[in-house]
């Protein structure tokens, strides 16, 4: 019995800041159940401190809470052992400290550096930033299930295939970066709507009421590519769905 109340107790800061999100959120457990792809149950095991939360429910209930998730998932990986304190009170020291160090000819090859790269920005945009900006926070099978956008795999998402009607449209989505797919609906008036992903036997899906504005895509499926895979949303009965079919390989 000691074991679990040491694991308890050693993550009860990140419980108690998930309860708090949790009530930010307004949202029920169930709720939190159809906005993510977290049951009810496991909901209440990471906001009790029961069970340790994967990194991307934490981010999923800072996403809904529409907070900043650096704070709760340092908790997170402190809890876990991958940041020590003293780690952190390193981390949060002030930027500046380290500018008023510089010796005067290191700030001004920085200051001519800067001038550099915002004139070839100018000219070409700004790849670099670009580029750190869309880093994602998985890969393949560590982003299976979770949400595209709190794991920043939206940001370099193509569209694969797509199909509409008057009341919505369906996409399949794919992330190179991430090697990932999922399916995305966009509703022209509010209606509850399941949205799902398959790949051959795997499939993802989840479901968002009529009064959820901001829930639109299904969880993602780990994949080398988007051929072979199909996107589906059902609004009131209706399904649609849209893929691309696995390419026949060139014969004789």
């Amino acid at each position: 019995m000691g074991q679990p109340q040491e694991s308890t107790t050693s993550d009860e800061p990140l419980a108690a800041r998930l309860r708090e999100l949790k009530e930010r959120t307004g949202l029920s457990l169930a709720a939190l159940a159809t906005r993510t792809p977290y049951s009810k149950s496991a909901w209440h095991r990471y906001l009790t401190g029961t069970q340790r939360p994967p990194r991307s429910a934490v981010e999923a209930l800072a996403r809904l809470a529409d907070a900043d998730p650096g704070p709760v998932l340092t908790l997170w990986q402190t809890g876990a052992g991958l940041v020590s304190p003293s780690m952190e009170e390193e981390r949060e020291r002030p930027p500046r400290v380290r500018w008023r160090r510089l010796p005067t000819l290191a700030l001004l090859a920085l200051a001519t550096a800067t001038v550099a790269a915002f004139a070839v920005a100018g000219r070409h945009g700004p790849p670099a930033t670009r580029n750190v900006m869309a880093a994602p926070r998985c890969h393949a099978r560590s982003c299976q299930g979770a949400l595209p956008d709190t794991s920043a795999c939206a940001r370099d998402a193509q569209i694969a295939s797509s199909v509409s009607d008057a009341a919505y449209t369906v996409r399949l989505r794919y992330s190179p970066a991430c090697g990932t797919v999922w399916s995305e609906v966009r509703m022209r008036s509010p209606h509850a709507r399941e949205v799902s992903v398959r790949a051959g036997q795997n499939v993802l899906s989840a479901a968002y009421p009529a009064e959820d504005s901001a829930g639109y895509t299904s969880p993602m499926l780990a994949v080398p590519s988007a051929r072979g895979v199909e996107a589906c949303a059902e609004v009131d009965g209706k399904l649609a769905c849209t893929g691309l079919d696995v390419e026949e390989p060139t014969g004789q």
